[in-house]
């Protein structure tokens, strides 16, 4: 842990990643043993410094709190320290100050060791940061963003609800201005970090008859009166992290708590699923990562037939599948992230990325599964918990049915201006 304190003292003392993405724009270049292109040396320093963290801290952990259901607080205050939970912040903001395609290497590599570290870590990033950066004041981020870039809060992102699914357009929560209150009534569904979270970016609806252009963003403190807190919810994977509906009944916040203008959510909504996703293919990645080399490991030492399985061609058939879905699905993650790092249009490659990612952890999963044959079936190996956890990144923050609906839109747009 000193190594990895020195590099988070080394981030906040100097910018080593420009925050607009120059760093991540070299030559595309093979710089380490592992083969990974593109990447600058202070992307590998840290790289390393969350795949050491992930070994030593995470991965030998991560079977327990997801049988114990247990919220990992203490592994989140870790990320903290190390500047993993407001990665692209900027340092004036009190943030990290690296780019996206760092945000992007560090999700993967601390998904890889427990996938519900990474997710709490990606909704503090992406879905709760990620919309105050953009569009809070600066009264906002000094009660809504400063308090939670260092692990001692969480924050938690309110769109969905039980009725709209992936219609996000839809919302049925409402908001009404009542003097120099809004007062908020709905209940909003699937929320990460629903039980930890101090606070929560809530969607909801101030003008019905402009539909999706009516529904706004607020800022909402947590606790507070008027919001209470479902059941937690027993999901098959990413059990440490709760999951729940956040009820609001005349819950009163103060006027200033709208976040940008009036009827900018859905706008806000979008772009931060646009960034979310990114985070969500790292998750992805790193899940398939970690099933991946559960499997070549069991592989090497399983005897059977007088020889290792790794040395059948069915086994490196599988193997070699899913280092095929990985590197794949690897560079189009990383292309969204340098395409938002340089400030272009990422909806189509965070699609794109999310659902490349998303659909090789859940195969490479599977295929580890089968490579360990009935010592994949068993708490024992972790095999069973990434197939667990895998399957909910094909879901969250998008559908893989809306990615492909996101993908062609965008693809019809760019041959239609031809």
């Amino acid at each position: 842990m000193a190594a990895l304190r020195c590099f988070a003292r080394t981030i906040a003392s100097k910018k080593i990643i420009s925050a607009k993405g120059t760093g991540n724009l070299e030559t595309l270049r093979y710089i380490t043993s592992s083969g990974i292109p593109g990447l600058s040396e202070t992307h590998q320093l840290l790289r390393k410094t969350c795949r050491d963290f992930a070994d030593n801290e995470l991965a030998p952990n991560a079977g327990k709190i997801d049988r114990e259901c247990t919220y990992p607080k203490e592994h989140v205050k870790m990320l903290g320290d190390l500047g993993l939970m407001c990665v692209d912040i900027s340092e004036e903001d009190g943030g990290t100050g690296l780019d996206y395609l760092a945000y992007a290497i560090a999700m993967e590599e601390i998904s890889r060791g427990c996938a519900t570290a990474g997710v709490i870590m990606s909704v503090n990033n992406s879905l709760y940061l990620g919309p105050i950066k953009a569009y809070a004041t600066k009264e906002q981020k000094e009660k809504f963003m400063y308090p939670f870039l260092h692990g001692d809060k969480v924050g938690c992102f309110a769109l969905s609800e039980p009725g709209n699914g992936s219609d996000a357009g839809a919302a049925s929560t409402t908001a009404t201005l009542v003097g120099n209150e809004w007062v908020l009534n709905g209940t909003k569904a699937w929320i990460t970090n629903g039980y930890e979270s101090e606070a929560t970016v809530v969607f909801a609806t101030t003008d019905k008859q402009l539909k999706h252009k009516g529904i706004s963003a607020f800022l909402v403190p947590k606790p507070t009166e008027g919001l209470t807190l479902g059941k937690k919810e027993s999901k098959l994977g990413i059990r440490a992290s709760s999951t729940c509906n956040l009820i609001f009944e005349d819950c009163r916040i103060p006027k200033e708590n709208l976040l940008g203008e009036p009827g900018f959510g859905f706008k806000i909504a979008m772009q931060t699923l646009d960034s979310g996703r990114i985070g969500i293919a790292a998750q992805g990645l790193g899940i398939a990562q970690a099933a991946l080399e559960c499997a070549i490991d069991y592989a090497q030492k399983r005897q059977a037939f007088g020889m290792p399985i790794s040395k059948t061609q069915i086994i490196q058939t599988k193997l070699s599948d899913m280092e095929v879905m990985i590197e794949s699905a690897r560079l189009l993650t990383w292309k969204a992230a340098m395409l938002k790092d340089s400030g272009q249009p990422i909806t189509k490659y965070a699609a794109m990325a999310k659902l490349a990612a998303s659909e090789a952890a859940t195969q490479c999963a599977h295929q580890a599964i089968q490579v360990l044959g009935g010592m994949g079936y068993v708490t024992d190996m972790p095999a069973e918990r990434h197939y667990r956890d895998a399957r909910i990144t094909e879901i969250y923050e998008g559908t893989s049915e809306i990615q492909k609906l996101v993908i062609a839109g965008q693809l019809l747009k760019e041959y239609a201006s031809v």
